[in-house]
């Protein structure tokens, strides 16, 4: 494939800014914005009516956040073919991509795509390598990530949502001149086209949703293609080439996607409030008409005979002067009619109705009184199956993240120095990323929860199972324990493993299974099988730091 001219990359970019704005996403995406942020008045001309905000969408969202990450998402590697040596590096593997997501804060950055799915449409995740990163080693570099709005991706085939499907994606980027000019010159542009780089204000017939006349900022293209197999980008702004072609290596456009909800023929999702914002416009209508009633007719207006009192006055002690006889007089209150009920009534039913058709009803915030506590738990079972859907698109987008990590490690990262288990062993060693860019594709992505209460049921089962005598031996009993809650596991599995061969080349007898004692009374199970005693157990549990 030929190199493309910038010209031609921001055509193909105008194609995309024309789809969307064919869609109207720009104006949805802005509505939704400024409706969940709670600037829900925005341009409407009514200088005498109050403006009161009763933001349910806001709530409904943040209910939807916070159910479908409640519990953590957890990540596992399994090898297709299970040798020792696959098993060890299907942990080397899973240990680094586990590093990846703290040090790039995925799982915060994760919660954002949900929110910006649930407002916006689409949720996203920019992915890139950053060579001068440090790493505590030799190897410097590691993989970072962006949040990326869906109005700033445009996909080569709108009407297909498959990523990895896509003849080309562009990533649009906004920054300042000097930043983009001189990542120009460290990439060797010369300074005639680096003087061409202009603020988007410079141009003219400039039509770009985003861009303000008044700053300083120039768009960015990233495209990225599929040609041979691997991913090739290139970086420009509208008329120069910040950085070459290149060939990235990787097999998987580095975006994640999380719509949701599809919509057919198109690769943006519709969001959770798009259809909703007429209910809250309404709510928000009714409510500022019954408290302008309540301000109106409320209070009483006072009346009277303006042939016989020229003037009224409400100050207190300040007279009032009459024509005529002052007990001929006229003046009396006067007060309008009541609002109906009903206004309410109306009120509550929208709010009613819209958060139990969003799938939020009384159960599920915990607005019901707690009297039945099997009743409220099923309820709120059944009033969160709906998130099921996005739960799973979560999931997808989360294994989508990974196996892109996996590929840009598997190219990216070279020879490293990694830590691995096996056996109830952890050894430091250099191992090499690229040599083992063929095995990543053997690896089978498993994901689930990983939340702490599950972490917690995980420590409760096993000391069921030791308690029972089904698993009479502490080797196994303490491999089953996380490791989070058991520190230096491996050291002391590893020590109970050395005193075990110690005692046996001794030629002391051991019951099958049985790790005999080793200074830790009350803990291994005596050679009549009988278990030891679990308040002991609590002790040593305590001890290690380790839930009871």
């Amino acid at each position: 494939m030929k190199n493309k001219k910038p010209f031609e990359i921001w055509n193909e970019y105008q194609r995309g800014v024309n789809y969307n704005k064919g869609i109207d996403l720009y104006e949805t995406v802005k509505k939704n914005e400024n409706f969940f942020i709670g600037r829900q008045w925005e341009g409407v001309n009514a200088p005498d009516l109050a403006k009161p905000v009763i933001n349910v969408l806001k709530r409904v969202v943040s209910y939807f956040i916070s159910m479908i990450v409640a519990d953590d998402i957890g990540v596992a590697f399994t090898p297709f073919i299970t040798t020792e040596e696959h098993t060890k590096k299907a942990d080397i593997w899973s240990r680094e991509v586990e590093r990846v997501i703290e040090l790039s804060d995925i799982k915060e950055k994760s919660r954002d795509v949900i929110r910006n799915a649930a407002v916006d449409g689409d949720g996203i995740l920019y992915f890139y390598f950053d060579s001068n990163a440090e790493t505590g080693q030799s190897a410097k570099g590691r993989i970072a990530c962006e949040l990326v709005d869906n109005t700033n991706v445009i996909f080569g085939n709108p009407y297909s949502s498959e990523v990895q499907k896509q003849p080309y994606i562009i990533v649009e980027m906004r920054k300042t001149v000097d930043a983009v000019r001189s990542e120009a010159r460290k990439n060797g542009v010369g300074e005639a086209e680096t003087e061409s780089i202009l603020p988007d204000r410079e141009y003219e017939m400039y039509d770009i949703s985003t861009a303000r006349a008044d700053d300083d900022l120039v768009t960015v293209l990233v495209r990225f293609w599929r040609e041979n197999g691997t991913i090739h980008a290139v970086k420009t702004t509208r008329n120069t080439i910040i950085r070459e072609a290149w060939d990235t290596g990787y097999r998987r456009y580095p975006i994640a996607v999380m719509p949701w909800e599809k919509v057919k023929n198109s690769y943006h999702g519709i969001a959770a409030i798009t259809g909703l914002i007429p209910n809250q416009i309404s709510i928000n209508q009714l409510f500022a008409m019954a408290i302008h009633s309540a301000k109106t007719n409320a209070f009483p207006k006072m009346v009277y005979d303006a042939t016989k009192i020229s003037a009224w006055t409400n100050k207190v002690g300040q007279a009032i002067g009459v024509v005529g006889n002052p007990n001929e007089a006229v003046a009396s209150g006067f007060r309008g009619a009541d609002m109906s009920s009903q206004v309410f009534t109306l009120i509550d039913k929208m709010i009613q109705n819209t958060l139990e058709f969003m799938g939020a009803s009384d159960a599920a915030l915990g607005n019901i009184n707690p009297q039945n506590t099997s009743a409220i738990i099923a309820t709120q079972k059944a009033s969160a199956m709906p998130l099921e859907l996005q739960k799973l698109a979560f999931n997808r987008f989360t294994e989508d993240y990974v196996r892109t990590i996996v590929d840009m490690m598997s190219v990216d990262y070279g020879m490293r120095e990694v830590q691995s288990e096996l056996n109830g062993e952890v050894t430091t060693e250099l191992f090499d990323f690229s040599d083992d860019k063929a095995y990543e594709l053997s690896l089978k992505v498993d994901i689930g929860s990983a939340a702490y209460w599950s972490e917690l049921m995980q420590v409760q089962t096993m000391d069921n199972l030791y308690g029972k005598g089904i698993i009479n031996d502490v080797i196994t009993y303490l491999e089953g324990i996380p490791e989070q809650y058991l520190r230096n596991k491996a050291k002391l599995i590893a020590k109970l493993r050395s005193e075990q061969e110690m005692q046996k080349q001794g030629g002391m007898q051991a019951p099958p299974g049985a790790v005999p004692p080793v200074g830790m009374a009350g803990v291994l199970p005596p050679a009549g099988g009988a278990m030891p005693p679990m308040t002991e157990l609590g002790e040593i549990k305590a001890n290690a730091g380790m839930p009871m």
